[in-house]
């Protein structure tokens, strides 16, 4: 399980008119911002969540993006 100390999260937030940056850090308000794809692209690089890379968890690691490792199975739900 990851530390809430070490973790960011980056993600890509679009209306009808404009595409945003969101920055989430534990226990801080969020930064949501507006971006050009090419700003997203860069802040993506700088956070190393651009690619898989070693010893660095994101969704690349998480969620096997780029690779063709199954997905680790989901228990069942237990929710009624």
């Amino acid at each position: 399980m990851l530390s809430s100390r070490n973790v960011i999260v980056i993600r890509r937030l679009t209306d009808r008119h404009r595409a945003y940056t969101g920055i989430f850090l534990p226990g801080e308000p969020p930064r949501i911002f507006p971006t050009s794809d090419a700003e997203h692209g860069r802040i993506l690089q700088i956070y190393k969540q651009d690619r898989l890379y070693a010893d660095i968890v994101n969704d690349f690691s998480e969620f096997s993006i780029g690779s063709d490792a199954p997905l680790p199975a989901r228990p069942p739900s237990t929710e009624a």
